[in-house]
């Protein structure tokens, strides 16, 4: 797998709302840090409920931009978290192997990613 093909099928993935595809993009020790979160959490089967979720959680979602190097990809996005909008990129870093090894989120405006973290919480909580 190249590491270009490793951020392609992840967003189509995402894209597609196929959760369980765009984990299998990630690396079996990926490191995931959220925008709302500070401690990362580390290997795949952490991070796999917090995608789950958020294909649950964002509406509307849709890539616009992608900038890509031989290390890692960044993804620009937008979308809905109840009736806020939303802009954030993903940050892809690839692993030696070409998965994604580390996954960094970052989202704007401040009342988007309160309401996202409030979301999440219920979720990944309840």
């Amino acid at each position: 797998m190249t590491t270009t093909n490793a951020a392609q099928a992840f967003r189509a993935a995402v894209e597609g709302l196929r959760m369980d595809q765009a984990i299998e993009q990630l690396h079996p020790d990926a490191v995931f840090h959220s925008p709302i979160v500070h401690k990362p959490y580390v290997g795949r089967d952490a991070i796999a409920p917090i995608l789950l979720a958020v294909g649950q959680v964002f509406t509307d979602f849709r890539y616009s931009a992608e900038f890509g190097s031989d290390t890692g990809h960044v993804l620009l996005f937008e979308a809905n978290v109840g009736d806020r909008q939303v802009q954030g990129v993903d940050i892809l870093q690839y692993a030696p192997d070409g998965r994604i090894g580390e996954f960094t989120v970052m989202v704007r405006p401040y009342s988007a990613a309160t309401e996202l973290r409030t979301r999440m919480a219920a979720m990944l909580d309840g």
